[in-house]
């Protein structure tokens, strides 16, 4: 099999650590980023990984920036889906570019990134796609009915996927994280992020290591019996069946 894996948002948090598990389990590893130039500059001096800037948005530029990954370093036989943005706001107040802008970035890439590779993931009988989801996607979330009805989108996204290609030797499967100790959940008010922390069992935020270990065990030989599966990582805060 090939040895290639394409990691969207892959310079700055989940994404930046999905990057170095990958790349630590012997892998070529592509990172995808949208526009911070600054941070793709310094993850790439951090870790040796080459960052591809393109819009994840945008499926015109999803598969001119996969071409040219597989021109860089060969064929694709990894996707994680991790890019994401938020656009809260009540539903009342939100205006249809919040709503388009989360649906766009969030569910609709799944399409863009997905189709560009899927054929030579079939002709060749192996393949293996991840797509982040969140705990909000499994529960949903008070001002953030664009970032949750996507992100529940890209569950049966997975699981529809899952069962076209799984004869095929691909493997579709999909994460979601709940909160994780990342830069953006950082920037949190000290006081909302007391109270998220104290509706987690487990009494902390998780690691974003700790979903990239997910990551690296799905994209393996040993997982090769999983797919169409929903890992829910959240430290206890939502169960669910998937």
């Amino acid at each position: 099999m090939s040895k290639v894996a394409v990691v969207t948002g892959g310079t700055r948090g989940i994404g930046e650590a999905i990057c170095i598990a990958l790349k630590e389990a012997g892998f070529f590893v592509a990172a995808n980023y949208a526009g911070n130039d600054d941070s793709a500059r310094g993850f790439t001096e951090r870790t040796g990984i080459k960052a591809y800037k393109w819009d994840v948005g945008d499926f015109e530029a999803c598969k001119a920036g996969l071409k040219q990954v597989e021109e860089d370093l060969g064929i694709i036989d990894i996707v994680v889906n991790n890019a994401g943005i938020t656009r809260d706001s009540m539903l009342h107040k939100m205006e249809f570019e919040q709503w388009h802008e989360a649906i766009n970035v969030n569910l609709n890439s799944m399409y863009y990134m997905t189709k560009p590779i899927i054929d030579e993931m079939r002709a060749r009988g192996h393949g293996r796609i991840i797509n982040i989801s969140s705990i909000n996607g499994q529960k949903g979330q008070m001002g953030q009915t664009n970032y949750s009805a996507a992100k529940a989108g890209v569950i049966g996204f997975t699981k529809a996927l899952a069962q076209e290609v799984a004869r095929k030797g691909i493997t579709v499967n999909c994460i979601c994280p709940g909160y994780i100790d990342t830069d953006m959940v950082s920037a949190v008010p000290e006081k909302v992020l007391e109270s998220i922390v104290s509706n987690i069992p487990v009494g902390r935020l998780g690691q974003a290591e700790e979903i990239a270990a997910m990551v690296a065990f799905l994209v393996s030989e040993q997982a090769a019996f999983i797919t169409g599966s929903v890992m829910t990582i959240n430290g206890g805060q939502y169960i669910a069946n998937g």
